[in-house]
């Protein structure tokens, strides 16, 4: 059987990964590797026979697939997050990763460990993969082929051993901060408001009125509904839904009328509400308010589903393929609103091969200059730096002209795990041999606590920083807490734990693209600095 799988490096990986995802299955007092234990299956393969290895070039496109994916998914928040009081959490969360990363260089002199092990205990310690690759990386440029495979078993070692507590230290601190949470009022609601004076401005008006956007659904005058178009005024003894947080939703009531417990019952013969899919390539990457829904369609948009979250329909949000956007338009109407969208799920299980491969070549040219430093050591993106930047500033462009660069997010999700089992399954069977002996010796011990180290001291700063400084709420530190280690596994702890309150997802959303892209480059610094 072993020579079947030295023969044939395709059996090879998907044996790999199939054990991989057999071992996340396993949980432990609610534990689980996830899609981390690919690695631990790769290593223990390796371990068995030094032959069973995956060519390089399988887990460096796997890598350059996962980092391009994120930052495609990442530019758009990233942006959004230094416009707005992002600004002051990105800053507390790169200061607790630079930390992380002292803490991690440290230990070079204080433990003895190697710098590519340093580099390891640092991307196991914040739980990021991407910066084991971006690591691993900079070493190709740095190390004869010839020992390369010992060499990368080194910060393999690192990562592995970090890696647990990596994850298991921050879903404590979640546990701990939302442990005295009050009820959070941040889910969206619909309500209901009797208007009960004249004079009102345009609803579009009445929205802009207010920090925290709302949206109207349908307005009922005289017994007869009608979708609440931007340009309508509404009158006394109308009703007007209004959709948006619960203390946004109160403003606005409080504002025209008071709440009506009438709540009209909506006639689907002539006024329609639906979900469609934007799958249109047209309409990607425009803001919701350009579209004119209500001068084009006479209809209104209320809510805009991306992944699995509700966001309010602001007419400033960008639009993306995959989003699902609350629909209330007249009932013949309707068909020709979904049409505009696209609507199609056929469509969103399709990739864009030609932004794909631009998207991707232009990150691989990127990562290819470099630069020198004094001793002559040099610095280049390399396949994991270059992609991602390219990634976030095409995701921010989101199109240019006819090119589409974002992707469904169904379709980001499914080419992301798959670059990441790539990668894993690969550099596992490179490194296992080496990382099974050195595990077995004592003195791993120390990289264990190294790695809890280099967990714990950004998740101090950042529970006392934004708990003190920053005031946060227990929601929103964290979904701050799951972004700055960029561990989905803690975000699924806090959503589960706060019944999916939106805040948590905002401060994951908020910081996570500035703390993957500041673990990957600092990573490669490292190497580049220490080795």
């Amino acid at each position: 059987m072993v020579d079947r799988l030295a023969e044939n490096p395709t059996l090879l990986l998907f044996v790999v990964a199939g054990c991989g995802f057999l071992l996340a299955r396993i949980r432990i007092a609610g534990f689980s590797l996830g899609i981390a234990a690919v690695l631990f299956a790769g290593v223990a393969i390796g371990a068995t026979e030094p032959s069973l290895k995956i060519a390089e070039p399988v887990w460096t496109l796997g890598l350059s697939i996962l980092v391009y994916t994120i930052g495609l998914a990442s530019g758009p928040s990233f942006v959004a997050a230094m416009r707005r009081r992002g600004i002051a959490a990105n800053a507390m969360v790169l200061a607790a990763v630079v930390l992380a990363s002292l803490v991690a260089a440290a230990c070079v002199w204080i433990i003895g460990v190697s710098a590519p092990t340093a580099a390891g205990i640092f991307a196991g310690g914040l739980t990021n993969t991407p910066a084991l690759a971006s690591a691993l990386d900079s070493l190709k440029n740095l190390v004869p082929a010839s020992h390369f495979d010992v060499v990368a078993a080194q910060p393999v070692v690192g990562y592995a051993l970090a890696y647990p507590l990596g994850v298991l230290l921050p879903l404590l601190a979640c546990h701990l901060v939302l442990r005295d949470r009050r009820v959070s009022s941040a889910k969206l609601v619909a309500r209901t408001a009797e208007v009960e004076r004249d004079g009102l401005p345009a609803l579009a008006e009445l929205a802009h009125a207010h920090r925290k956007p709302v949206t109207f659904g349908r307005l009922v005058r005289d017994g007869h509904p009608v979708p609440a178009t931007p340009n309508l005024h509404p009158r006394e003894g109308d009703l007007l839904t209004v959709v948006g947080e619960y203390t946004a939703v109160q403003a606005v009531i409080s504002d025209v009328g008071f709440e009506s417990d009438e709540h009209a019952e909506l006639d689907r013969h002539d006024v329609d509400f639906r979900r469609v899919t934007v799958s249109d390539h047209s309409v990607a990457g425009r803001r919701l308010g350009d579209l004119r829904l209500g001068e084009r369609f006479g209809a209104a948009a209320t809510r805009v589903r991306r992944g699995d979250i509700d966001l309010v329909a602001d007419p400033s949000m960008t639009l993306e393929l995959g989003d699902q956007i609350r629909i209330v338009a007249s009932r013949p109407r309707m068909a020709e609103v979904a049409a505009f969208f696209g609507d199609s799920l056929r469509a969103l299980g399709e990739v864009d091969a030609l932004t794909f491969s631009l998207g991707m070549a232009l990150g691989l040219l990127l990562g290819s200059f470099s630069i020198a430093f004094p001793g002559g050591n040099h610095f280049a993106l390399g396949v994991a730096g270059g992609p991602l930047v390219a990634g976030l500033v095409l995701g921010a462009l989101q199109r240019t002209g006819p090119l589409v660069w974002q992707m469904p997010h169904t379709a980001n999700l499914t080419l992301r795990q798959l670059g990441t089992v790539l990668f894993l399954a690969g550099i596992g069977t490179v490194a296992g041999s080496t990382v099974s002996h050195t595990i077995a010796e004592p003195s791993s011990l120390k990289i264990v606590a190294a790695g809890a180290f280099v967990t714990a001291t950004p998740l101090l700063v950042v529970v006392l920083v934004g708990r003190r400084l920053l005031k946060l709420s227990p929601a929103t530190l964290a979904g701050v807490i799951a972004g700055a280690h960029t561990q989905p596994a803690v975000l699924a702890h806090a959503s589960e734990t706060t019944d999916d309150d939106p805040d948590v997802s905002v401060g994951y959303a908020t910081v996570y693209p500035l703390a993957m892209f500041a673990k990957i480059i600092i990573a490669q610094v490292l190497i580049a600095l220490l080795y």
